[in-house]
């Protein structure tokens, strides 16, 4: 073949041709993890920034939890459903103040508790957040948490980071595994002081004192006394409403 007649087609058809934005194997590859990492911390800062979310109020619990449920059930969902909405309506969701949102509502964004919490701001017409996460048996958003606010995540360090780096104060309803390590995760960061003081309180005192013996932690030398200071209990949504405010949540950051 001439110079004339030969052709380009096998140039332009191999992948390192494309432009690598628009070459998803090449995204998807191995060399690309931290690429995919800082993008998963970026999009959601910029819808999150977008909404002038400054701080938020997260909200950890089992997604296993249902409204009409078996046992406790129902009331976990009822007093997380309450909460929400007390704290959407008086810590600062609903109000734009010089362009910025206040203790907007943050959870893990799937069914069961997390629901009820974006349910009940829902419920007062405030913004809520979903930091969904990508698991083996996909779990879908749930309804009611602010469509332009609802993300999706790949890794679990991120969407920590994420549940981390605006929180005001943490409230943990009943759950399992996940909610225990989003909880422990916390508790560490203000341990080590990797994170600043924030109201810690877990709903139920009878459900977390059964499951886990924190004097025991004393007893053995694992934590110190003043380290179980980080953390309250409250039975009802307005008592986790009122330790918070005790505990030094800032209703305002003008």
């Amino acid at each position: 073949m001439d110079d004339e007649n030969a052709s380009n087609a096998a140039q332009i058809a191999s992948p390192s041709y494309r432009l690598p934005a628009l070459d998803q194997d090449f995204l998807l590859g191995d060399d690309m993890r931290g690429v995919r990492f800082q993008l998963e911390y970026a999009k959601a800062e910029h819808f999150l920034r977008a909404w002038g979310v400054r701080s938020t109020i997260v909200v950890f619990g089992s997604a296993r939890v249902r409204e009409n449920g078996p046992g406790r059930q129902g009331f976990w969902y009822e007093q997380t459903r309450s909460f929400a909405a007390i704290a959407s309506q008086r810590g600062g969701a609903l109000t734009v103040g010089n362009g910025v949102r206040d203790n907007v509502i943050a959870t893990g964004g799937g069914p069961g508790l997390m629901e009820a919490a974006n349910r009940g701001a829902a419920d007062v017409g405030a913004p809520s957040i979903g930091f969904n996460i990508t698991l083996p048996h996909e779990q879908g958003p749930n309804p009611y948490s602010t469509p332009e606010l609802t993300f999706r995540f790949h890794y679990f360090a991120m969407r920590k980071m994420h549940l981390a780096m605006r929180a005001n104060a943490l409230v943990v309803f009943p759950g399992g595994f996940g909610t225990l390590d989003e909880l422990f995760e916390i508790l560490n960061l203000r341990q080590t002081g990797k994170a600043p003081p924030l109201p810690i309180v877990l709903f139920d005192k009878e459900y977390w004192t059964h499951i886990i013996n924190f004097p025991a932690l004393i007893e053995h030398g694992m934590t110190d006394p003043f380290d179980h200071e980080l953390m309250d209990f409250a039975d009802d949504a307005e008592e986790v409403w009122q330790k918070l405010v005790r505990g030094g949540l800032r209703l305002s950051r003008e």
